[in-house]
């Protein structure tokens, strides 16, 4: 009953129901092993403790799996709904990707020469070579 006045209140919450609320993490258990693992930062410090304490203005630095994300906490959640109520929550500092680093589908299908497994006519090419015929 007194964390929900907390909460409501605009005053401090835990790091992990926070992740859960604002939909970062898929569970409450998730985003616990999360933090404990290391993955979060405050305000640029390494928090392990799911039971850490952000407020207001707090920035939280998450390291996933494929990107980083950067976040300042705007509230405190209530409750886990719909991704429009999560984002509520939050201010996302993240920088997008880096467009250079983006290869167009031909240019993903292109490689050296050399590179990788033979084309057929390397192959024969190859064979060519190798054969004691000559």
């Amino acid at each position: 009953m007194a964390d929900e006045r907390q909460v409501s209140s605009g005053s401090r919450q835990r790091i992990d129901k926070w992740l859960f609320f604002t939909r970062m993490l898929k569970s409450r258990s998730l985003a616990q092993a999360f933090v404990m693992k290391g993955h979060v930062r405050i305000n640029g410090e390494r928090i392990i403790q799911p039971s850490h304490g952000i407020r207001p203005g707090d920035k939280v630095e998450l390291t996933l799996e494929r990107r980083d994300i950067i976040l300042v906490v705007r509230l405190p959640g209530d409750r886990r709904g719909p991704f429009e109520e999560a984002k509520l929550l939050y201010e996302d500092l993240t920088l997008p990707p880096d467009e250079t680093k983006k290869l167009t589908p031909f240019e993903q299908a292109l490689r050296d020469p050399g590179t990788g497994r033979p084309t057929k006519r390397e192959r024969r090419e190859i064979d060519r070579l190798m054969s004691d015929d000559e």
